[in-house]
């Protein structure tokens, strides 16, 4: 897995409905969801976007990418978790099943996975510093609302009202200082995201947005073109 801090770890302190924000997973029944393919018909595309006001400094912004895990993807000796069973409870004690080693690693990384085998099948483990593990039938913003793949973003405050909506105009280099690969870059800019969570000051970093990608779709994600970070990325309103 490429390095790169953990945003549940960021969000951790701000007593979110399910897990602050950084939950995971995609909503239930979304599967292997792709990039945006379809024409961008606002700013992304449009020949007149250098003369749109961006947003926060240009060329300043860290875009940073999360997912959902998926159980059959992972291996690694199974262990027992506890938590909660439902939503609003924290800290619970409720034995929650056994889950590969490996698919529990990601989902302290990325805030959550789908579970594919035993009594839970189906639902979805998510995990936050602080909720602790907790079961739920899908995935959820800090409202209680679904992430939806391509278009759910935590965002800097300081720049991105929460519900503001925004394109990312460039997208900059990744973190070895390449140009990020045209088609990734593509359908990064042809997405339009919604701010649904906001960093708390001081943990999210300034021009810093963290976009939900979905479900992870085979072995070897972690790898993926798309899961990846925009360095000295621009964005702009959508």
């Amino acid at each position: 897995m490429r390095p790169r801090a953990s945003l549940a770890v960021a969000l951790a302190l701000c007593g979110a409905v399910a897990g602050c924000g950084r939950a995971a997973g995609s909503p239930a029944g979304a599967l292997d969801v792709p990039p945006p393919t379809a024409a961008a018909s606002s700013l992304a595309a449009s020949p007149q976007a250098d003369k749109v006001r961006p947003l926060g400094r240009p060329g300043a912004w860290r875009i940073t990418t999360y997912y959902t895990a998926v159980e059959s993807l992972h291996g690694g000796k199974r262990k027992a978790v506890k938590g909660c069973p439902r939503l609003h409870c924290s800290h619970g004690r409720t034995p929650l099943g056994s889950y590969p080693e490996e698919f529990l690693a990601i989902i302290q990384e990325e805030g959550g996975g789908r579970i594919t085998s035993g009594p839970q099948r189906g639902r979805y483990l998510n995990w936050s510093h602080s909720v602790g593990y907790w079961l739920d039938d899908t995935t959820r913003d800090s409202a209680g609302r679904p992430l939806r793949p391509w278009t759910s973003a935590a965002a800097d405050r300081s720049v991105l009202a929460r519900g503001q909506r925004f394109a990312i105009v460039d997208c900059g280099r990744d973190g070895n200082g390449h140009r990020i690969e045209a088609k990734v870059c593509a359908a990064f800019r042809k997405a339009r995201w919604t701010v649904t969570d906001l960093f708390r000051p001081g943990y999210g970093g300034q021009n810093h947005a963290d976009v939900y990608i979905g479900e992870e779709t085979g072995t070897g994600f972690a790898d993926s073109p798309f899961y990846t970070t925009l360095s000295g990325a621009t964005l702009g309103p959508s």
